[in-house]
C-alpha cells in the first residue's frame, strides 16, 4: 500500500525540502503544515516543543499521513520524545551529519537557531566521530527569511557579523532549512574556498526510497496567515503556493 508524506515545519524553510522531492520524486503528493500561529519552535521550552510537535504530527495522521518529514532543525532535536506511533518520522539532523562526516572537513562550521546549537546535538554527534565544529547562532536570519528578505541591507550585515568569526572554515554547515534561501549571500562572507553543505538533498534521498504514493494532490495548511505564507515560499525560494488554508489547533 502506498503511504502519504507529511511535511512540518515552524514556518517555509521546509518549501526547500519540497521543491527538491518535486524535482526527485515527481508526483509524491505532499501535506505541509507551517506552524506559524505559534511562538517559534526554536524560543519554546523542551516540554513545549514535544507537545506542539505531538499536535501537529496528530493532525497530519488523521489527514492519512504515514511517513513525517521534520523540517525544523529545533523540531528534530526532541524527535526521540515525541508519541509518533503508527508514523515514521525523519528529521534533518541524522542526514546533515552523515552527508558532513563523509566530506572530511578540516575546519568545520555550522549556523544555525539557538536551539539547535545550544541544544549540542551536533557537537555531540561530530565529536563522537572525530569531527570539531565551531557553532554560530544565527537566529535573525530565519525570521528575517520568512518575512521574505532575502537580499536588503540589514540582512547581509547579519551575516557579515555572524560568518566573521568562522570566515575560512572549509565547510559550512547551514542547520536551518530557511539558510538555502540565502546561499549566495552567505558565500559572499566567507571564504572563496568554503564549502556550503546543505543536507537536504541527503534528506530526500531518503524520502525517495520510501514506498509513498505516486499521485495525488499536494495540500498546505498554516496555524498562522496563508497569505503571508504564500508570499514567504514565493519571495524566498520563487516557490508558488495556489492555496493554504488555517487551521487551529487546540492547545490540549
Amino acid at each position: 500500500m502506498k503511504q502519504r508524506l507529511g511535511l512540518l515545519d515552524w514556518g517555509i524553510g521546509g518549501v526547500s525540502i519540497h521543491k527538491l522531492i518535486k524535482a526527485r520524486a515527481g508526483n509524491v503528493p505532499v501535506i505541509y503544515f507551517s506552524d506559524t500561529g505559534v511562538n517559534p519552535y526554536g524560543r519554546m521550552s523542551s516540554r513545549e516543543l514535544v507537545a506542539r510537535v505531538n499536535k501537529v504530527t496528530a493532525f497530519l495522521k488523521s489527514r492519512g499521513v504515514s511517513h513525517v518529514v521534520i523540517g525544523c532543525n529545533a523540531a528534530s532535536t526532541v524527535i526521540p520524545f515525541l508519541d509518533v506511533a503508527g508514523l515514521q518520522v525523519e528529521g534533518v539532523i541524522e542526514s546533515a551529519v552523515h552527508l558532513t562526516a563523509r566530506m572530511r572537513p578540516k575546519r568545520l562550521a555550522l549556523i544555525g537557531g539557538k536551539r539547535t546549537v545550544l541544544s549540542g546535538i551536533y557537537r555531540r554527534r561530530f565529536g563522537a566521530l572525530g569531527i570539531h565544529v565551531a557553532q554560530r547562532i544565527a537566529q535573525p536570519l530565519s525570521a528575517v527569511i520568512e518575512a521574505g528578505d532575502v537580499s536588503s541591507p540589514e540582512l547581509r550585515e547579519h551575516c557579515r557579523k555572524i560568518l566573521r568569526p568562522i570566515h575560512d572554515c572549509s565547510h559550512l554547515l547551514l542547520a536551518c532549512t530557511h539558510y538555502p534561501a540565502i546561499k549566495a549571500l552567505l558565500s559572499e562572507f566567507v571564504s572563496d574556498n568554503t564549502i556550503l553543505i546543505d543536507p537536504i538533498g541527503e534528506l530526500v534521498k531518503k524520502i525517495t526510497h520510501w514506498n509513498l504514493q505516486s499521485s495525488g494532490t499536494d495540500l498546505f495548511f498554516t496555524s498562522g496567515d496563508p497569505d503571508k505564507m504564500k508570499l514567504a515560499a514565493r519571495n524566498a525560494f520563487g516557490f508558488r503556493i495556489n492555496k493554504a488554508s488555517r487551521i487551529e489547533l487546540s492547545a490540549e
